[in-house]
């Protein structure tokens, strides 16, 4: 399996309390946990030709994992466009914390995906709803952060296919932090964790998840789709 890792790098490179976090950047320490004997990782960024998502990177990724924030806009649409295909043809996306707010994961959800946030730095209890959910495999019953960004909701996106995590944070917010879809042949796997200027990416438990859902989004040798007129089977 091969495993892309998508990040905008721009916070690690202007802001130092998010390379102080981060000194490789968001997508190496992603990746650094991810990698494993059975899963080849590689890593693309926003300012890379072509945003690091060539034809040929998207043609051998199975499953591409995404984190972007302040330069959603700055992602060109023929990119988009090729990573749309490529979900529906069967590879799998991870969509981290802010990349709710991404030009792909809109597209692929059809709402705003809009949310209520406030960062202030206090603690986050994801629970998990459903723990017979391979992503949920190993995971306890709530994952305790001491720090993380508040999402709450209304979270507009489509009711998803399966709820795996719920957060709540200690002003009484709740949202839900770990869902899933599918869309044509690919899977989709939405996680709420991971400010920029929190450690969220050194929680094992945040890790176990992603690691787990790697492996749920991988592809699962479906068919080629067909469309277009079709000869009848039957004289």
């Amino acid at each position: 399996m091969h495993v892309t890792v998508w990040n905008e790098y721009r916070h690690e490179l202007s802001e130092e309390k998010v390379r102080a976090v981060y000194p490789e950047g968001i997508h190496q320490q992603i990746a650094s946990f991810i990698e494993t004997p059975e899963i080849s990782v590689g890593t693309a960024t926003l300012d890379e030709a072509e945003h690091g998502l060539t034809t040929d990177v998207l043609a051998k990724t199975d499953v591409l994992i995404w984190w972007g924030h302040m330069a959603h806009d700055e992602v060109k649409d023929e990119i988009v466009e090729r990573v749309y295909q490529r979900v529906l043809d069967g590879m799998g996306l991870i969509v981290l914390h802010s990349g709710h707010f991404s030009k792909i994961f809109r597209k692929l959800m059809g709402t705003s995906c809009d949310l209520k946030w406030r960062e202030d730095g206090q603690h986050a209890r994801i629970w998990n709803v459903n723990p017979a959910h391979p992503i949920a495999d190993g995971i306890s019953d709530c994952i305790e952060l001491e720090q993380e960004e508040m999402y709450g909701e209304h979270f507009d996106i489509p009711a998803p296919d399966e709820l795996v995590f719920v957060s709540w944070f200690p002003k009484g917010e709740v949202f839900r932090s770990g869902v899933t879809y599918h869309r044509g042949n690919g899977r989709i796997f939405y996680f709420q964790p991971g400010h920029e200027t929190y450690p969220s990416y050194y929680n094992q438990e945040v890790q176990k998840v992603i690691q787990n859902a790697v492996r749920w989004c991988a592809p699962k040798n479906s068919r080629p789709r067909v469309y277009g007129h079709f000869q009848p089977l039957e004289d």
